[in-house]
């Protein structure tokens, strides 16, 4: 009985479920009998099963992807060149979503390590996008308040969108000195940046697009959608 008791409390934390004194509840010389046991498990199952089928079911609304078609072949996690440096797998971010492991999944670094090559894409049978799959993941995480594990990732990405909004493309120059900044990591990488510079590979002043104002209504347009 110790040994169920550990199990159903472990099962329960993990799922952000209530945890009440299973101990006292299944004591020998508790009043609970076999009905009252078995109707608490089936409570049990079907607030797990909640769990799951919301989680599930919002990250598909979100990526456009059904997530019910993977069968686990693995080919995503074998062509994924990011893969070997993941906390978790492709295809297993896939089956902890299937099994509604939200917080888990939110909170791995494998989410912000995606560099959306498409390759899994393209290697799935079943044509599941797990770059859309790992935006909108990403976009769930930030929602809830969850701070990236990769931190300085996020921050590129962040600089990546505020370069682009402000002059319709990626200025190189003005979205390294903004990465720079948000990150403090202001030497790494510095030596090849001066030899890209002395090139003229990072031009000094923006090439700015004529549609700037089509740019601002998208974000605008984003921005409302998301509020």
């Amino acid at each position: 009985m110790e040994s169920i008791i550990r199990a159903l409390e472990k099962s329960l934390q993990d799922w952000g479920g209530r945890v009440p004194n299973l101990r006292r509840l299944f004591h020998p010389t508790s009043p609970v009998n076999k009905n009252h046991f078995k109707y608490f498990l089936s409570d049990l199952i079907i607030e797990m099963e909640d769990k799951k089928s919301s989680f599930l079911e919002e990250v598909g609304s979100r990526s456009r992807e059904d997530l019910n078609l993977c069968y686990q072949c693995l080919k995503c996690t074998v062509g994924c060149p990011t893969a070997p440096y993941m906390d978790i797998r492709p295809n297993q971010i896939v089956r902890m979503i299937q099994m509604g492991m939200k917080k888990e999944v939110l909170e791995s670094s494998a989410i912000w390590l995606c560099v959306s090559c498409e390759t899994c894409g393209t290697r799935c049978p079943n044509k599941i996008d797990i770059a859309a799959l790992m935006d909108a993941l990403r976009e769930m995480a930030i929602e809830e308040g969850i701070r990236a594990k990769e931190k300085n990732i996020h921050l590129l990405h962040e600089a990546f969108v505020q370069s682009v909004r402000r002059g319709g493309r990626v200025h190189e120059a003005t979205m390294l000195i903004d990465y720079k900044l948000r990150s403090r990591d202001l030497f790494t990488d510095l030596l090849p940046g001066i030899k890209l510079f002395l090139k003229g590979k990072i031009p000094l002043f923006p090439d700015l697009i004529k549609g700037r104002a089509e740019i601002k209504r998208i974000f605008e347009r984003c921005e409302k959608n998301r509020s």
